[in-house]
């Protein structure tokens, strides 16, 4: 289906809300769902569902993240690094 791209889209952006990928990729809110549940099935992600509040109306969706993936370190100097 569209895991690759999903898994793609994850790996570039981080971790992201169901909503974020069906938007980012262009693909329907219920197919990155169904997506998301066969990856988390088989372990290649992590995922917990939240309930996000906008004007006072609660929105539930599902918050998701490469499983033991560690995105590379930004370039430049880190805080705290003294020269």
């Amino acid at each position: 289906m569209h895991t690759e791209s999903i898994l793609t889209h994850l790996k570039k952006h981080g971790q992201l809300l169901d909503a974020d990928i069906a938007k980012g990729t262009g693909i329907a809110l219920q197919d990155v769902r169904n997506s998301l549940q066969e990856l988390s099935a088989s372990k290649a992600i992590s995922t917990c569902s939240m309930t996000t509040f906008k004007n006072g109306q609660p929105t539930e969706g599902i918050f998701c993240r490469i499983a033991g993936y560690i995105p590379p370190a930004a370039p430049g100097r880190k805080p705290g690094v003294k020269t």
